[in-house]
């Protein structure tokens, strides 16, 4: 069953802040990094393991594998209780940083927090969510995601004169929606679907499992996470590479300048923001689900097509920035984030998502370090003809096994997908 309305919109707002402080504290890390080498004397290996434990790696990969076990077996709302005041406290260290051991750790602190919200945040918008309208709150989420590029770059811009001291109110900004945020989700309501769920396996005298025991337990767990893994992982390498590169790659291989480099991701993110909510939000529970990603990555796939080929002229560069931008909004993210909530029972939604989440953000850690040496020795041309291959993956296994999810409740497509097998497995919990 799904949450009521009321529950459902206040529960989506309070959650959708974890994703706009996810995305945020990536942006605002990769924006001071120059900053932070500079006055530490930093070398490219402190600046490389900076990136590989923070929100957009590593930390936030062993994060989730933590999160989404305890959001299974504590409760959805116990993560609501406590991680975000671990966010603060990543933040508020980050902020008064006064060496680099102190900033490592403010950055991996934050990582695991981001990570750690991650699988719970989805979940509980998913399992909150009447069944007609789960795609839509789901983007809104997503939105929230991607305004806080969108606002931490303006803010960035804004506080840029005051050099590093900019970077740090950056992270400021941070805490204090962090403190509201966690003022809000710790009076959330406990998901009604994860209740009953318990409910059910106190009645029998069964514990929850570890999500490593379900994840690999029968070929439907196998066959999801295979797909969901695939249409996610692929499209994030290309994402996340972006992410922390793109600027570097305007201004080497582009010759743009700083200013006109930061106005193209500005843009880009604004459109990424309307799609979300106009593309993905509005549509998402009214169209066909493999229609919609289809139109999204194909539009992913031509962007980079026209970068790497068509080259970075200005009407080429635009050309890029329209297609990448509306795609991002309506492409492979915001359906991995309704997806993954769908196709998993749950008893183990959660920490399945862990591990999803763990994979992917882990392998964007170590395609991070592989991009911009590729980049360097072998150009941008190979870069780019890498990154539409990974896109037409995603494309591919997106449009193959697309789904049938749409206006079902969650108990609907568990029973459907799982069957006898479910009810074997909740036996064999312990």
């Amino acid at each position: 069953m799904s949450g009521n309305v009321s529950e459902g919109k206040k529960g989506t707002f309070a959650v959708s802040l974890t994703n706009y402080l996810d995305s945020g504290c990536i942006v605002a890390g990769a924006s001071g990094l120059t900053l932070w080498a500079a006055e530490f004397g930093l070398d490219s290996f402190a600046v490389g393991l900076l990136g590989a434990v923070s929100a957009n790696a590593f930390g936030s990969a062993f994060g989730a594998l933590i999160g989404g076990h305890l959001a299974d077996k504590f409760g959805r709302k116990f993560i609501y209780t406590y991680n975000m005041l671990v966010y603060i406290l990543g933040v508020a260290i980050i902020m008064l940083a006064m060496n680099f051991p102190m900033l490592l750790i403010g950055f991996l602190v934050t990582g695991l927090s981001v990570g750690a919200g991650v699988p719970a945040s989805w979940t509980y918008i998913s399992e909150m969510a009447d069944p007609k309208t789960r795609a839509r709150n789901i983007g809104i989420s997503q939105f929230a995601w991607s305004c806080g590029p969108a606002i931490i770059f303006t803010l960035g811009i804004i506080v840029s004169p005051l050099g590093l001291l900019g970077n740090r109110l950056l992270f400021l900004s941070l805490l204090i929606v962090a403190v509201v945020a966690w003022a809000l989700q710790r009076r959330l309501d406990e998901s009604k679907d994860w209740e009953e769920e318990q409910a059910k396996l106190k009645q029998s005298g069964a514990k929850t499992a570890h999500p490593f025991k379900h994840a690999f337990s029968n070929i439907v767990n196998v066959k999801s996470i295979l797909f969901l893994v695939g249409v996610y992982m692929f499209w994030n390498l290309v994402a996340g590479a972006m992410g922390f590169f793109m600027p570097f790659v305007y201004e080497t291989v582009g010759g743009l300048t700083n200013t006109q480099a930061n106005l193209l991701q500005a843009v880009l993110w604004i459109l990424t923001a309307a799609a979300t909510y106009y593309g993905f939000a509005k549509f998402g529970d009214r169209v066909s689900h493999r229609w919609l990603f289809l139109a999204g990555a194909a539009m992913a796939v031509a962007s980079w097509i026209v970068l790497t080929y068509v080259g970075m002229s200005w009407a080429g560069l635009w050309t890029f920035v329209i297609l990448w931008g509306i795609s991002a909004g309506i492409g492979a993210q915001a359906f991995y984030a309704l997806w993954s909530t769908e196709l998993f029972p749950t008893h183990y939604r959660g920490g399945v998502q862990g591990i999803m989440f763990f994979l992917v953000r882990g392998s964007a850690g170590i395609w991070s370090m592989i991009f911009p040496v590729i980049l360097a020795n072998l150009g941008f041309t190979v870069a780019g003809t890498i990154m539409i291959i990974l896109l037409a993956i995603s494309l591919l296994i997106g449009v193959a096994w697309t789904p049938n999810t749409r206006g079902r409740t969650l108990d609907e497509i568990t029973k459907e997908r799982y069957g006898n097998l479910e009810a074997a497995a909740n036996q064999d919990i312990a």
